[in-house]
């Protein structure tokens, strides 16, 4: 068990305890400790300057919800395009990755539009980067792709082409432990 990723977890869970009201370290720790294989995911998003922290729990399912808590878009996981078929479409100076691509791998998802908004609603972030997140078919059928910042005090869901990247825009993950 890496207990310097626990230690982290931990310290960050209580310092930001408007994330996760009402909820307690020792059972989250319970859930880590039985799922080795997430502690593993959870790392992953450490690794890559996400900053994962506990943002809920599903009732239903008995899963804690990690997101990634960055200030900003998750370093690690930048200049990347949406996904495979745009990585794929373009032609010169193609990015080193796509968003859904590199989440996959990683073992996690790309937050929703409604996700990123429970996210804005726990702090203030993305206010200099933006994120991809999950675009519906119907737009990406249409080669656009979404993302979202927080500017001007107001959440911003944007379009762009699903094959453009720039240096500020990433990913947030979602984890479900």
């Amino acid at each position: 068990m890496n207990t310097t990723l626990i230690n982290t977890l931990e310290t960050r869970f209580e310092k930001h305890p408007q994330r996760h009201p009402k909820l307690k370290w020792e059972a989250v720790l319970a859930k880590l400790q039985a799922n080795p294989s997430k502690l593993k995911v959870l790392e992953k998003m450490e690794e890559t300057g996400g900053e994962p922290d506990v943002v809920g729990f599903d009732a239903e399912t008995g899963e804690f919800l990690f997101f990634d808590c960055s200030p900003e878009s998750p370093a690690g996981r930048r200049s990347i395009c949406y996904d495979q078929a745009a990585l794929d479409g373009r032609k010169e100076n193609k990015p080193k990755d796509s968003a859904i691509n590199m989440a996959e791998r990683m073992g996690v998802e790309v937050l929703t539009e409604a996700q990123y908004r429970e996210l804005q609603a726990l702090g203030k972030f993305d206010q200099k980067t933006s994120s991809w997140i999950i675009t519906p078919d119907r737009i990406r059928d249409l080669k656009g792709a979404l993302f979202a910042d927080y500017r001007y005090g107001t959440i911003f869901i944007y379009h762009n082409g699903a094959e453009s990247y720039y240096a500020g825009r990433g990913f947030r993950a979602a984890l479900r432990v």
